[in-house]
């Protein structure tokens, strides 16, 4: 068999300088709680994704965790899905009812006209995600977060330097965290962030994140342990200077999927929003069974025979796993336009190192 072609590969910094900055963490002999390659990572991640504030954290799921309980939600928060399955437990690990709604296929993220329609009396969030970095609604879930008096807490795992009409897309709502996992565009090997507007709150969150202390003899809230070390954070500031080249090869990549994929007949996939800077993220494609002649696990399978390993984000919908498929809003009849995009979703290999030759090799077993 030819060599696998997995779906995507770190991105690494070079291991010199990763060693030679290790030497400064050894010397310092401070690696963790707020050392300076901690505090260095946050002004830089600030000054490149243009917000103001930001707080590092050791993975991507607690700042999610964090942010529940940073803006006291309780009761009921409007989600999807259509995510990865830590979207929904921060929110049933804080002991809140998440409640489904359905997903638009434009852009994977929530339906706006769903989201208001399942507003109760409990309602006190939305938590939507920024599916593939592809902007939500933003706009219209504001709206109807204003209307009713909801916080929007933004999961943007995916989303990291996306922009709408040069304004971040972290910018929106109340919160919005971000992942660094190792499969990420931009990574800390595991890490993650999340964004607010104000000193405040970001205070508030830095407490949160240490275990409440405020001090040496001072804990305000019961919080938990979630810092980001010194070394991830000399990882991620020596990946910050290669991120900019990579998500640049991911689009050359983009450009050559689509560009083959743009005549074949029962295969959908998306194309660049107006006026949004997008980071490529991830390359979905849509296999309408009936259109193409075979559906999508056929094509998945014959994928994975020829060493070709996409994955099938996301399916199955968190909805259907055992702790969530008794919720009402679980229901397929509920979620008929996720129900069937999961079922027809392949992400192809998608990252900054993939050759023409790879390119050539997915695409001769897609294609017809």
């Amino acid at each position: 068999m030819p060599n696998q072609i997995t779906v995507t590969t770190p991105l690494l910094p070079d291991l010199d300088e990763f060693s030679a900055m290790l030497k400064e963490v050894w010397n310092n002999k401070w690696i963790t709680n707020n050392g300076q390659f901690h505090q260095k990572l946050e002004a830089a991640l600030c000054e490149y994704l243009k917000v103001p504030y930001i707080s590092l954290f050791t993975n991507g799921t607690l700042p999610l965790l964090t942010a529940l309980q940073a803006l006291r939600i309780s009761g009921e928060v409007i989600t999807t899905p259509y995510s990865f399955v830590a979207t929904t437990h921060s929110i049933w690990w804080n002991g809140i009812k998440p409640v489904f709604v359905d997903i638009d296929p434009s852009n994977c993220g929530m339906d706006p006209d769903c989201i208001e329609a399942a507003i109760t009396p409990r309602t006190t969030a939305i938590m939507p995600v920024h599916c593939y970095g592809k902007p939500c609604d933003i706009v219209r879930i504001q709206q109807i977060a204003d209307k009713y008096g909801l916080k929007v807490i933004y999961d943007a795992a995916h989303a990291f330097g996306v922009e709408v009409n040069g304004k971040s897309i972290l910018e929106y709502g109340d919160l919005s965290t971000l992942s660094f996992h190792a499969t990420k565009v931009y990574t800390t090997i595991e890490g993650g962030a999340m964004i607010m507007h104000d000193q405040e709150t970001k205070e508030r969150i830095d407490y949160l994140k240490n275990f409440g202390f405020v001090d040496e003899t001072e804990v305000i809230a019961p919080g938990i342990n979630s810092k980001m070390d010194e070394v991830r954070a000399v990882y991620g500031l020596l990946n910050l200077q290669l991120v900019d080249a990579a998500i640049e090869a991911r689009h050359q990549v983009a450009i050559k999927y689509r560009s083959a994929l743009s005549t074949v007949k029962g295969i959908r996939y998306f194309e660049d929003m107006p006026g949004v800077k997008h980071n490529y993220s991830y390359f979905p494609i849509f296999v309408n069974a009936e259109e193409y002649g075979m559906t999508r696990d056929e094509l998945y399978n014959k994928m994975r025979e020829n060493g070709v390993y996409g994955r099938r984000y996301f399916y199955p919908l968190i909805s259907t796993f055992s702790t969530y498929r008794g919720l009402p809003s679980a229901s397929p009849e509920n979620l008929p336009n996720a129900t069937r995009v999961a079922n027809e979703v392949i992400c192809l290999p998608m990252h900054h190192q993939l050759s023409d030759e790879d390119i050539n090799r997915i695409l001769g077993l897609i294609v017809k």
